[in-house]
């Protein structure tokens, strides 16, 4: 039926007030990308993102590197679960900036264990679905990807939902998901080929766009 290709959004501006906007490196991560796709001579009969600033900058800039443009689906399962919202559901008191690398390190430390006990449902953070309702959201949207496209189809979302993807059709732990998650690498593509009997991985998390030494310091996680 064809093969969709899930692609994390570019980097985007963690620490700053407003996460949900690209970075300039993650705008050159992503025009990259289009290039890479280009070099490939690869076209998408469908592009989907979810509805987030950053899914629609990481296609623009993508886009931009193909040197075409194309009309998109946005479907919201397709957002990003709201870290802050998880930290703040275990750790209430206001968090400093992570300005310094142990900062960002227990930044990360509380949002591992804060999806933790989400995952498990230990807790209810303020403004968020339950985390089955999350997944639900994830598992729709790539149901209504199967049921109505064909072709090669290209999705951009975030980290959270891409891994929540891969470990549903994996069938893997929650645990599992998480090291998923938290390994996912900004603009990198995973593959599904979509078959009737469902979705089937090909790759995950890879950066064939990034893989010569020119590019060795645009590989980031957050």
């Amino acid at each position: 039926m064809g093969t969709l290709y899930l692609v994390r959004h570019g980097q985007a501006s963690f620490g700053a007030d407003n996460y949900d906007q690209l970075s300039e490196l993650g705008w050159r991560q992503s025009r990259r990308l289009g290039e890479h796709f280009r070099q490939q001579g690869r076209r998408f009969d469908t592009i989907v993102t979810g509805t987030l600033q950053r899914h629609a900058q990481t296609l623009a800039g993508i886009q931009e590197g193909l040197g075409s443009t194309q009309d998109r689906m946005q479907l919201p399962g397709l957002n990003e679960y709201d870290s802050e919202a998880l930290i703040r559901a275990i750790h209430p008191e206001p968090l400093a900036k992570p300005n310094t690398p142990e900062l960002y390190r227990h930044h990360f430390r509380l949002l591992r264990e804060a999806l933790q006990q989400w995952m498990e449902g230990k807790t209810s953070p303020v403004g968020m679905p339950s985390y089955e309702g999350f997944r639900q959201g994830v598992v729709d949207a790539l149901n209504q990807v199967l049921s109505h496209h064909q072709g090669e189809v290209l999705l951009v979302s975030s980290g959270g939902p891409i891994s929540t993807a891969v470990g549903h059709v994996l069938g893997t732990r929650a645990e599992t998901t998480i090291e998923l998650n938290f390994h996912i690498r900004n603009s990198a593509v995973s593959e599904f080929k979509m078959t009737p009997k469902g979705h089937r991985l090909i790759s995950y998390n890879t950066l064939s766009h990034l893989d010569a030494p020119e590019y060795r310091d645009w590989v980031t996680f957050a």
